[in-house]
């Protein structure tokens, strides 16, 4: 859950930020990639990643974003730097918009873990409602459908067009998806979390056949993970591929609804880091037309979608409680970490809820 900079960011000035050595950085670019390290180096965390980190990177006049894993804790498999650096590099040449990719560094001794670095798209990432608030009716209605129309771009790629055959397991993914969350909710537990077993237990029993198996997921497609612009409304870029495989598109409609409608439309958006300027509530179109938009530009059979949205809440409320246990033990950079863990509980219950629908 992170972005890379927006084009009104201001210039990186002072200290490095905690989890970028920049005396070991500057002399590894030299080394690799020339261009950037032509100046003085300078860099400064982005505001809103709740996973892996983001920073905007200053050498000279040249300005690229490079993103790593958190710091502390890090759930296995769901922070590969690789993985993100493959899938944009792959979808560069598809109409899905995605930064371009500069360089990836698997040498952990550089930064203590690894990391790529991307070239900086100018954009805005909507994430409040002090963002959302001034667009139009019309602006908030584009830029949903233009959400929508982008997924649907990118669940049309054919994989092995673009090199990615073997970036993931199709078959089985979604009994994957269930036993891979539980697993990372294991591995983040730090208190009581009333019902969530029940929920895992509830979807590992009631796996639907998946049927539109095979496509490119992104695995957190939502508002907050493009770049955008609106005058006119475009997506510039999509971010945030540290999830991405190859598996149900369902999975990632699931989840979209669970940000929109679960969290957007009730008072849970209010204020919240995870929700606050997106869905009905923060004047968007429901979820019902964003799937309707996504289902003409598409050719998966969306079909019912109550088990991916129970899906979608178990996924979320796994993140939440992993990001609240990197909170608790300090491991966390950046502001709005002190309330992810309130989204848990809700989670759990919609989720219940929704697994139970026919």
């Amino acid at each position: 859950m992170s972005d890379p900079a927006v084009d009104a960011a201001p210039p990186p000035t002072g200290p490095a930020p905690r989890g970028l050595d920049l005396d070991r950085l500057g002399p590894y670019l030299a080394a690799h990639r020339p261009e950037l390290a032509a100046g003085p180096l300078s860099a400064r965390l982005i505001a809103g990643g709740k996973s892996n980190l983001t920073y905007l990177l200053r050498s000279g006049e040249r300005e690229v974003v490079l993103r790593r894993p958190p710091l502390g804790h890090v759930l296995a498999t769901a922070h590969d730097m690789a993985r993100e650096h493959r899938v944009i590099s792959a979808l560069a040449p598809t109409d899905v918009p995605v930064p371009a990719a500069l360089l990836l560094c698997v040498d952990e001794s550089v930064l203590g873990a690894p990391f790529y670095l991307m070239e900086k798209v100018d954009g805005e990432v909507y994430r409040s409602r002090a963002q959302t608030d001034p667009l139009t009716a019309a602006q908030r209605r584009e830029l949903a459908l233009a959400m929508m129309d982008t997924l649907a771009a990118l669940h049309r790629v054919e994989p092995a067009s673009v090199g990615l055959a073997d970036f993931g397991r199709p078959e089985g993914y979604l009994a994957r998806q269930v036993r891979r969350w539980a697993g990372q909710l294991d591995r983040s537990r730090s208190r009581p979390l009333p019902g969530i077993d029940e929920l895992r237990d509830a979807l590992a029993g009631s796996v639907p056949e998946g049927a539109n198996a095979g496509r490119i997921v992104h695995g957190d497609y939502r508002l907050d993970n493009l770049l955008a612009v609106v005058d006119p409304v475009a997506v510039r870029a999509v971010l945030d591929w540290e999830m991405a495989t190859l598996g149900d598109p369902l999975a990632d409609l699931g989840l979209l609804l669970t940000y929109w409608s679960v969290l957007g439309d009730s008072e849970l958006a209010e204020g919240n880091p995870v929700a606050d300027g997106i869905g009905p509530r923060a004047g968007f179109p429901s979820g019902a037309e964003l799937i309707d938009r996504y289902a003409g530009r598409s050719d998966v059979d969306v079909g019912p979608l109550h088990w991916h949205v129970a899906l979608g809440c178990f996924k979320l409320a796994v993140i939440c409680e992993g990001i609240h246990y990197r909170h608790t033990l300090g491991q966390t950079l950046g502001g709005g970490f002190d309330r992810i863990g309130e989204m848990v509980a809700p989670l759990v219950e919609h989720g219940l809820h929704a697994v139970r629908e026919k």
